[in-house]
């Protein structure tokens, strides 16, 4: 197979979606990988690095996307991109298509396979090709958030852990699953005061036993959130459903009830954000402020350390992406039940059904669309 990896052109986004290693990988396997030039650049990889494990370096983006059979990539294709993609072609990277109205009608315009990497999903409802993105935004998060707690930067002017005889900051992390994890503990780790929220008390009770005395768990509901943001200094919002909106959990009515100079980072922006005044920002402007609340709202935020997330999100998906390759992402996503949930778009067809709701339109069954590319 001929796989592709053009450099991502998304705003400050540093990451690429493989690395020397992967293409040698790749190479091992009998497949050609064509890379842009200049792709890896952004996460530490030069152009002879890839050379040397085997890859093609085509000078364009118009190149790549012109000779490959399969696209891997770290975010989702962008207006610019949509003319380049052919009908059939393969498309391997993060789609968030229930936050993207226009992606989702672009892609069933190219008649394009869409295999998305956050919909990609194990038996136990694990998200293989999510959890490293997942961890690094959730690390990061209580980071960008105890910067913009600053003074200088419109937050209360508060430092995460305080110092001795001064009570450090409130965190609220909302959601209990890889995010929310991550957030809390290096949160904790810092020195604040912390409460994670969510709704299965199962996840509470392990949590409970695994956090540090300065993390404290509570059940997620309206009322106690209400409660809970009045006193909170930095809210991180880590709440997702696989393939679908992320519901609010915090209204706009609510940000009245919050102290002036409160930050608030959602990492669920990308799947439409659980705080419902947050919309999508860049690492060039990555903040907003409402009813003097500090909106963190940046979609991509492990691309602020795209050499730790490109290695990461390569150990995690090369497996895969070395299955499609051999087999054939037909083949492949019959055999593998969870590459068969990450196809969300086929040949024009939704086939995911958080993508079909979150924007009305018809679901065709998976299987079917596996028949008809069969024959």
């Amino acid at each position: 197979m001929i796989i592709g990896v053009p450099k991502e052109i998304k705003n400050n986004e540093n990451r690429v979606g493989l690395t020397p290693a992967g293409v040698a990988e790749l190479r091992k396997h009998g497949h050609n990988v064509l890379v842009q030039h200049t792709a890896g650049e952004g996460s530490g990889f030069s152009d002879e690095e890839y050379q040397t494990a085997g890859a093609t370096i085509l000078p364009t983006i118009a190149d790549v996307y012109g000779q490959a059979e399969m696209i891997i990539k770290v975010k989702e294709p962008i207006a610019e991109e949509y003319p380049l993609i052919k009908e059939n072609q393969l498309l391997f990277t993060y789609f968030h298509f229930a936050s993207g109205e226009e992606l989702t009608h672009a892609m069933i315009e190219r008649k394009a396979i869409c295999l998305a990497y956050e919909t990609v999903e194990l038996s136990n409802r694990a998200l293989p090709l999510l959890i490293p993105m997942s961890e690094v935004a959730g690390r990061m998060a209580p980071q960008e958030g105890a910067k913009y707690l600053e003074k200088p930067l419109k937050g209360r002017g508060i430092l995460l852990g305080g110092v001795p005889g001064v009570k450090p900051a409130n965190v609220l992390v909302l959601g209990g699953g890889i995010v929310g994890t991550q957030a809390a503990k290096v949160a904790a780790g810092l020195g604040a005061q912390v409460t994670i929220m969510d709704i299965s008390l199962n996840r509470l009770r392990e949590l409970d036993d695994i956090m540090p005395k300065n993390v404290i768990t509570q059940y997620s509901n309206e009322y106690n959130i209400r409660e809970a943001i009045k006193t909170a200094d930095l809210i991180v919002g880590a709440v997702l459903i696989p393939g679908a909106k992320a519901p609010h959990l915090i209204t706009r009515d609510m940000l009245k009830t919050m102290r002036p100079g409160t930050v608030v980072v959602d990492v669920a922006v990308d799947q439409g954000g659980c705080i419902e005044t947050c919309h999508p920002t860049t690492h060039e402007n990555p903040t907003f402020i409402i009813d003097d609340v500090v909106h963190y709202c940046v979609a991509n935020m492990p691309g602020a350390v795209p050499y730790t997330s490109t290695l990461a999100l390569t150990n995690a998906t090369l497996p895969y992406a070395v299955k499609l390759a051999n087999q054939g992402w037909q083949e492949a996503c019959r055999r593998d039940e969870a590459l068969r949930l990450g196809l969300n778009v086929v040949h024009g067809e939704v086939v995911y059904k958080g993508v079909a709701e979150a924007w009305g339109l018809p679901l065709v069954n998976v299987e079917t669309v596996l028949e008809l590319a069969a024959v």
